[in-house]
Order: structure tokens, then sequence, then C-alpha cells
């Protein structure tokens, strides 16, 4: 299987799955996504209609605040994934960044082909992490593409169609990284963080990375059969997640190792810790694993954000938490997130050590 030991830094061209389907219409998963070797077959679990609901509104308000903190650390701690409503992004600008990612999808694939990654990069229209040609595939395609900082950007991949496209991108990148520093802050606040080290915190998600993958996971002949993402944890500070729609696929892994289906919540942002919070906290939070399954009748688009701490902050566990707990790091402190990255892409797709465990002590 020659191409295992290739990094994650980069990936191989494959078909688009909306095409097969479009072409083909099959009755059946091709080899290739057959996905047997998972259980999906609980697809069909019931959502968790109590999933923790945090209101950005509350934890702006003095008033409310403490309660709402202490809700925020509970989901941190038991789930390391949230819905967060109230939170600011205007109605206006979510629905044009939905119409337009959709918009994308329905070009002819020509045009899509035109944002096609390039090789020896991620970024770009394609699939993610597929290094070997005998390689599971999930159930998706999608564009991947760096928001912030403006200067990271590569415009050659941006979609010129639908016409409005870069401009609604632009737009929601700038909301996401405002709320991912708003975000920031407030798990910090809720960790027990605060003056300098808060700030430095927050300042640095508002100064940090944002990349945006949009996502389209086609109707599928055989649902239980295929995944539309595989399992894992984000290698990142915090991921935002907005859904194009009502369609489920969401599923987080609760601590008793039980899929649980995200219901889609209009208005609402999901907010998902990375492994650099996991990191941070010391373990205290949580970056859950989790997994997008597919429908039978139905697609799905979404439309996930990356965010990253700037340089400026190391990413180890918070020296005032170590202080306050007397508890010992059980992780390295890295110099920031460009190395954490950087190790991150190094590895390679088998590696049989999970990437956090690896940053163990």
């Amino acid at each position: 299987m020659q191409g295992k030991g290739v990094t994650l830094n980069c990936t191989l061209p494959v078909p688009s799955v909306q095409e097969l389907v479009r072409q083909q219409r099959p009755d059946a998963l091709p080899p290739r996504y057959l996905r047997d070797d998972m259980v999906v077959a609980d697809h069909h679990r019931e959502s968790l209609q109590d999933l923790p609901r945090i209101d950005l509104g509350k934890l702006m308000d003095l008033a409310s605040r403490s309660t709402e903190l202490r809700n925020l650390d509970s989901a941190c701690r038991e789930w390391g994934l949230f819905l967060l409503v109230n939170h600011g992004v205007s109605d206006e600008g979510m629905r044009m960044t939905k119409e337009n990612v959709r918009g994308f999808f329905e070009l002819p694939h020509h045009e899509k082909q035109k944002s096609a990654q390039r090789p020896g990069s991620l970024e770009g229209y394609g699939q993610a992490f597929v290094t070997y040609h005998e390689q599971k595939l999930d159930w998706n395609d999608m564009i991947f593409l760096k928001c912030h900082p403006p200067h990271a950007r590569n415009l050659d991949l941006w979609p010129r169609n639908p016409p409005e496209f870069r401009m609604a991108l632009e737009k929601y990148g700038e909301d996401m990284r405002k709320l991912a520093e708003a975000a920031a802050k407030y798990i910090g606040m809720a960790l027990g963080i605060h003056e300098e080290e808060l700030d430095l915190l927050a300042k640095s998600f508002g100064e940090g990375s944002c990349q945006v993958r949009m996502t389209y996971y086609p109707a599928c002949p055989e649902p239980e059969r295929a995944v539309g993402m595989t399992p894992h944890a984000d290698a990142t500070g915090i991921t935002l997640l907005t859904e194009c729609g009502n369609v489920a696929g969401l599923q987080v892994l609760r601590k008793d190792n039980c899929w649980v289906t995200v219901p889609p919540v209009p208005g609402s942002i999901v907010v998902n810790l990375g492994q650099i919070m996991e990191v941070y906290s010391n373990g205290t939070y949580r970056a859950p694993d989790h997994r997008v399954v597919v429908n039978k009748e139905k697609e799905r688009v979404s439309i996930a954000t990356f965010c990253n701490p700037s340089p400026s902050l190391p990413v180890g566990p918070s020296p005032q938490l170590l202080a306050a707990t007397g508890l010992p790091p059980i992780f390295q402190t890295l110099s920031n997130s460009e190395e954490f990255m950087q190790r991150f892409y190094s590895r390679k797709l088998l590696d049989a050590v999970p990437f956090i465990d690896s940053l163990k002590l």
C-alpha cells in the first residue's frame, strides 16, 4: 500500500462523490466507500435534545454571567461541544454564506474544478488526508480555504462563482474570527483564567488563523455502511460549525462511548473544542471525537471554521491553572500553534499513537 508513510500535509486527488451520484445513481456503494470496518449501524440513535446550549448574551451580561459560566464549564468538561445561541452573527450574513456555499456545490463539475487542490496542498476543492491509493474514502466533497490572516489566502483557489461567494466568505470569516475571540475569552473564564493571561488567550484568537471547510454530503445508497467523515478530534483551538439546512449528520462521542446526534438548531452555531484547548486546560476540558453519518434520502451541507491562536500564545497547560490546582502538567508546552500544527501535519495517517497522546509528558 504505497503512500501509507506520506504525511498529512497533502492529499491525493479522488473522484467527486457528488458527480458519482449524479452520473451513476448507484444502488450500492462502490468498494472504496464501504466502511464495514467501522460500526456505523447505530446511526439512527436518537438525538439528545438537552445537548448543552450556551447563550453568548448571558455571558456578556454581568447579571447572568456567573450562572452561564458554570453551564459553560460543565459543557466543556462533559462534552467538549455545545450549541451557541444569541451569538451576534447577523442572520443576513449567515444566509448569504449558506446560499453561496450551496451555490458553489450546485455548479457544474468543471466549474468547481477551477478551485481544485494543487499537488502537495490541502487547500482547495477535493477531499482531505487521502495519502494512499487503496485508502477507504469518506462520502463527501469539500472545499477548504484559508480566510485569516488575509495574507494567508490563496485567492487563485477562491471561487469566482457564485459571484458573491468571495464577498460572503470574507465577511463570514471575519465574523467567525470575532466569535472565536469571544468564545476563547469565556472558555478561559470558565476554566478560572483571569487578568493578563485571559487577555492574552482572547487576543491570540482574535489575531490568529481561521480556515474554512465547506462540505457536501450527497444522499447515500447504503448509509449504514458508509461514513461522511471518519471519527476524529480536531487538531485546532476552537471549531465553529454552521449547518446549511435541517439535515442531521454530526455525531459526538459521549463519555460512555455512545454516539449522540447533534441536532441542527436554527440560528445556532456548534462550538467544538479542539486539542489546543484540551492541552491548555491540562485535560480538564476535552476535545471530543466526532464523526459525520450520511442520509439515504437527503444531502447535507455544512461549514466548519477552524480557529487557532496566534504565535503569541504558547501551546501548553495554562500557568494560572497549574498554579491554582497544584497539579503537574500532563502535556508538553510547545512554542506556539504553528509548532503544534507542524507536528500534526508531519504525522502519518496510520500512526498508532493518537496525536493528543503524543503530546503527553
